[in-house]
């Protein structure tokens, strides 16, 4: 893909972020969304390589649309500026009751690469399964923290949202507490766009996904759950 275009294109939208300029230039964001279409598609076939469950995702429904939800939202403007995609068993990249986690990634437009994979905000009811999870299988989520390529590549679990006190029910001397105390459970790492080698995108999206598989796996043995009744 045309990563430069790509950065000029959402640059500019940052700028102009109104809807007459989107439309004056959507023959421009066309042609880069069928580009991005193309690499979602060929990520897809990589990660399926190693993660079957995701191998036969439809990419369109991958694709996050660039119009902001702006009902309830203070921010009125009306377009994101980055493409964006998530990537997930059944083409169900946003939380469920069933829960599971999704490979997601993004292009900004000051050329930064956002890409990891795990649970982002799941809601309550699949929250507290994972953290039940935690302690019923405190020896399997220690190993997974500690998988080498999980480590080398994102460290540690992202802390975003994190409580400042153990949820309720919880015992503030559990060993695991501080994880026990995430909001989220999800990896992920930003590093400057190779705009000058568009060929290398997929691969290290494709790289970088692979070493969140022990992340993801873990996850996936997360007991379902449905939402509880209001």
């Amino acid at each position: 893909m045309h990563l430069r275009d790509l950065t000029q294109f959402l640059s500019e939208l940052s700028e102009n972020n109104t809807r007459p300029w989107f439309i004056m230039n959507k023959p421009r964001y066309d042609i880069l969304r069928a580009e991005f279409l193309d690499v979602v598609t060929e990520l897809i076939r990589e990660l399926g390589s190693f993660d079957k469950q995701v191998a036969g995702c439809d990419p369109k429904k991958a694709m996050f649309r660039i119009h902001r939800d702006v009902r309830f939202a203070k921010d009125k403007r009306p377009y994101k500026t980055h493409f964006s995609a998530g990537i997930a068993p059944l083409n169900k990249r946003r939380p469920s009751a069933a829960g599971g986690p999704t490979y997601y990634f993004h292009i900004e437009a000051d050329g930064k690469l956002l890409f990891g994979a795990g649970e982002y905000l799941p809601p309550a009811h699949r929250l507290k399964a994972i953290r039940e999870h935690v302690v019923n299988d405190a020896t399997g989520f220690s190993k997974m923290l500690k998988n080498k390529h999980l480590r080398s590549t994102y460290g540690d679990l992202q802390e975003e949202d994190k409580l400042q006190r153990p949820p309720k029910g919880i015992d503030p001397g559990h060993p695991l507490v501080e994880y026990l105390k995430l909001k989220s459970f999800f990896v992920w790492i930003e590093v400057p766009l190779k705009l000058n080698a568009p060929d290398l995108l997929v691969p290290q999206l494709a790289s970088g996904m692979k070493d969140a598989f022990a992340l993801v796996t873990w996850l996936r043995g997360v007991p379902e759950v449905h939402e509880e009744p209001e």
